[in-house]
C-alpha cells in the first residue's frame, strides 16, 4: 500500500510543477525549488529573503498566520505531510511537455539569398547591410553545423567566430533588422543595452548578465541558448573616454571584459534569477556558438572619416575639395578600423567583431516605402486598427510624402514616423467610433499641414 502511494506521488510531481509555499510562483517562473521537510517546496528568493530577515532578527515566524508550518521544529515536519488543501486542484499547474526538437541540421539552415528575401519583406533599403547580414549568419550556423557533425574524410578545419558590428545612424533600422532575423530563424535572441554594463565590482549589470538574458528567454535551456543570437545596442557608449583621469568602469574596462565573451567562453550564470548567491543554481554556458552582433549610432565618427579621407595634399594636381565629402550618403561605408580606434575602441575589440555593416542614412523616398510597403507597415497597421470598428482607412501618396518630408526635419530616421503618425491619427482614433454612420476616412495633404480636415465619406 505504501509503495502504491508512492509511486502516485511520484507521477503526481512529474506531472505538477511545484510551487513555492510562501509566493505561489509555479517553479517556471520562480526557477528550480528547494524541497523542505514535510513536501514543503521553497524557491530561491524567498530562502533567501527568510535567511536575511533570521540573520537580522527582524521576522518572528510564529507571528505569521499563513504559514503554519515554519515555527515547528525541522524534526517534526521530517514525519509530517503538508495537507494537499495547501494547493487546490483547480490550481496546480501541468508541467509543459518540453518537445524534443531534431539536432541542427544543414538542410534547416536558410540560404543567404532565402534570409534577404525574408527581410526584404520587413526592412526597406539598406541592401548592402541585409546582404552582408545574410551571409555572416548563414556562415555562423554552418559553422555550429560543422561542430555537430563531421563528414567521413573531411580535413579536420575549424572555422572561426564572424560576429558583427552595426554602424548607422539612429532610426536605420539596426535594432528592427536583428529582431526580424531572430524572428526568422526561430532562435532566441537577447537584447541588451551596453550603457548598463560596468566593470565587475561596481553598481550596474555585470557582462554576464548578457548571457543570463539569452539563458531565459531560450526558458532555461542551456542547448537552445547556446544557439542564440545577443545584440549589443548602444555599444558606442562604451568607447574609451578621452581627456580622463578617473577610473572608466563604464567604458574601456567594459570592452575588455566583453573580449572573451565574444571569442567563446564558459560563463556561469544563475538560473531563474538576476542575482547570484549561495541559493541560486548556476548553469554554465559555453558562447562559443552564440553569435554577437554589436551596434551603435557612432556620433561623430563621420567627422573622423572625413578629416582621414581629406588629409591627402591640398595643394596641386592631387588636391581634394575639403568639401567633397559632406553630401557623401554612403560615408560610413569608408569606415576602417583606424577610424573606430580613433573613435574610442579598442584593437582588441574590433579584432573579435570582424565583419562591419553599415547603414546608411534614410532618404525621403525610403520613408515613404518604409509608411506602406513592409509587412507589417504603419499605415497597414493603422488600416487594421480602424478596420476593426468596420471603418476603411486610404492615406492620399500627397500625405505620405508630407509625413516623410516632416520625418526628414526631424533628422530621427523611422522613428519619426511612428511619432507624427500617432499625432494626427490620435483625433482620428478618438472621433472615428462615436459615429456609427462613418464607412470611410480619407487622409489628405491638407489635413496634414493643418489647411482642411480628412475626407469623411458615410456607408452606403
Amino acid at each position: 500500500m505504501e509503495e502504491k502511494d508512492t509511486n502516485q506521488n511520484q507521477h503526481t510531481e512529474d506531472e505538477y510543477e511545484k510551487i513555492c509555499y510562501i509566493c505561489r510562483r509555479p517553479e517556471s517562473k520562480a526557477g528550480a525549488m528547494i524541497r523542505m521537510p514535510g513536501n514543503m517546496c521553497l524557491c530561491h528568493d524567498c530562502m533567501q529573503k527568510t535567511f536575511d530577515a533570521v540573520t537580522k532578527g527582524s521576522v518572528d515566524f510564529s507571528q505569521i498566520s499563513n504559514m503554519p508550518f515554519m515555527n515547528l521544529n525541522l524534526g517534526d515536519l521530517a514525519n509530517m505531510k503538508i495537507p494537499d488543501t495547501a494547493i487546490p486542484e483547480k490550481k496546480r499547474i501541468r508541467k509543459k511537455k518540453k518537445e524534443q526538437k531534431p539536432e541542427l541540421d544543414i538542410k534547416d539552415i536558410p540560404a543567404p539569398h532565402r534570409i534577404k528575401s525574408s527581410l526584404d519583406d520587413y526592412v526597406i533599403g539598406q541592401e548592402k547591410a541585409k546582404k552582408a547580414i545574410s551571409v555572416a549568419v548563414y556562415n555562423h550556423y554552418k559553422r555550429v553545423f560543422s561542430k555537430n557533425k563531421s563528414q567521413e574524410g573531411e580535413e579536420d578545419v575549424q572555422i572561426e567566430k564572424s560576429n558583427l558590428l552595426m554602424i548607422g545612424p539612429t532610426g536605420s533600422g539596426k535594432t528592427y533588422l536583428v529582431k526580424t532575423l531572430a524572428r526568422l530563424l526561430d532562435v532566441p535572441l537577447a537584447i541588451a543595452d551596453a550603457t548598463a554594463l560596468t566593470e565587475a565590482g561596481y553598481i550596474g549589470d555585470d557582462i554576464e548578465s548578457v548571457i543570463s538574458k539569452l539563458l531565459a528567454e531560450a526558458d532555461n535551456d542551456v542547448e537552445k541558448a547556446e544557439r542564440g543570437i545577443v545584440f549589443i545596442d548602444e555599444i558606442d557608449k562604451i568607447g574609451k573616454k578621452k581627456n580622463t583621469n578617473a577610473r572608466d568602469v563604464s567604458g574601456e574596462s567594459v570592452q575588455q571584459e566583453l573580449l572573451k565573451l565574444l571569442e567563446g567562453s564558459l560563463v556561469e550564470v544563475p538560473v531563474g534569477s538576476n542575482q547570484k548567491n549561495a541559493l541560486t543554481p548556476m548553469a554554465t554556458v559555453n558562447t562559443d556558438n552564440i553569435l554577437f552582433i554589436c551596434g551603435g549610432a557612432f556620433p561623430d565618427l563621420e567627422d573622423i572619416i572625413k578629416q582621414r579621407l581629406n588629409k591627402t595634399s591640398s595643394i596641386g594636381f592631387r588636391a581634394e575639395l575639403k568639401d567633397r565629402y559632406d553630401d557623401d550618403p554612403d560615408l560610413l561605408g569608408h569606415v576602417t578600423s583606424k577610424d573606430l580606434r580613433a573613435f574610442g575602441m579598442i584593437p582588441e575589440f574590433l579584432g573579435r567583431l570582424p565583419v562591419v555593416v553599415t547603414f546608411q542614412k534614410l532618404t525621403r523616398s525610403m520613408l515613404v516605402d518604409i509608411l506602406r510597403r513592409p509587412k507589417n507597415a504603419i499605415v497597414k497597421q493603422y488600416i487594421k486598427l480602424l478596420a476593426m470598428d468596420e471603418v476603411k482607412l486610404i492615406f492620399e501618396d500627397e500625405a505620405l510624402e508630407w509625413i516623410a518630408d516632416e520625418a526628414m526635419k526631424r533628422d530621427t530616421g523611422a522613428r519619426a514616423l511612428r511619432a507624427i503618425m500617432e499625432e494626427f491619427m490620435l483625433d482620428i482614433m478618438f472621433e472615428v467610433p462615436k459615429d456609427p454612420g462613418i464607412g470611410t476616412v480619407v487622409i489628405t495633404r491638407d489635413y496634414l499641414d493643418k489647411s482642411g480636415g480628412p475626407r469623411i465619406e458615410t456607408r452606403g
